[in-house]
């Protein structure tokens, strides 16, 4: 945001997490802004998606909303703001990688609209948040989706009649550094891959991969994604499941 976050200003406050607090023994960390923040963000775009999208329902308004605000995409916009290595996190949360958790990232950026907020008021922070989430709702909506990608993959999916989508899982690493790929299949056919630092972000980049894949599809039904070098190809096909991943789960309404 262009913002320096200066000795016992409120955005050094916004990037100071529990754990960080804890170890210094400091009686603030960044939860109060957090909670701000959360209201502020849910109140920017349901007034930019009313204002936007004036032939929705409420109920859809509250599906396009949350599939631009949550846990995932939150954190992809503090990877691109650069959070991360300016997040003030204890020696544990260091050590297990907590600059790039998801749930980490979204709630620092939530923190940090809190303390813009409460430092430069409603007007600025609008000006900084709605061009980028006026760009987030525009991809989705133009993807035919209002919700988040495993749900829209599976309403999709439903609709081409090509069957419920499934996920297999793989993890690699140590326990405090530890990584998750997704391999999602329509029917018998690999879709899509992704990965992620979590079970649920892993299976929503997957989602979102094969959301392209089936939008594209011919009405004879999907391609599978590696008969021409896609996901399957680049992934290394199904090889990464273990037996007990090959199982697969049935797609759910990402909470």
């Amino acid at each position: 945001m262009g913002i320096p976050a200066t000795p016992g200003s409120l955005y050094e406050l916004a990037l100071t997490h529990r754990s960080f607090a804890f170890e210094a023994e400091l009686t603030e960390h960044n939860e109060r802004l957090e909670f701000l923040g959360d209201a502020i963000l849910g109140a920017v775009v349901t007034d930019l998606i009313f204002r936007s999208y004036p032939d929705l329902t409420e109920g859809e308004m509250a599906r396009l909303r949350a599939s631009v605000v949550n846990t995932v995409a939150l954190a992809e916009v503090a990877r691109t703001l650069e959070l991360g290595p300016h997040i003030r996190l204890g020696k544990g949360e260091e050590s297990s990688g907590g600059r790039d958790k998801a749930s980490l990232l979204a709630d620092t950026f939530e923190a940090v609209v809190g303390a813009a907020y409460l430092d430069r008021g409603q007007e600025a922070v609008n000006a900084f948040l709605v061009p980028i989430f006026t760009g987030m709702l525009a991809e989705v909506v133009a993807s035919g989706g209002g919700h988040d990608p495993k749900t829209a993959l599976q309403e999709l999916a439903v609709k081409n009649r090509s069957g419920r989508p499934s996920y297999r899982l793989a993890s690699s690493g140590p326990d405090h550094d530890k990584r998750f790929t997704a391999e999602v299949y329509v029917g018998d056919r690999l879709h899509g891959a992704g990965s992620g630092r979590s079970k649920k972000e892993a299976e929503q980049n997957a989602a979102r991969e094969a959301l392209a894949l089936l939008a594209d599809a011919p009405e004879g039904g999907p391609r599978a994604a590696g008969d021409e070098g896609g996901a399957g190809s680049q992934n290394g096909g199904t090889g990464s499941a273990g037996p007990q991943d090959k199982r697969g789960a049935v797609s759910a309404r990402a909470s």
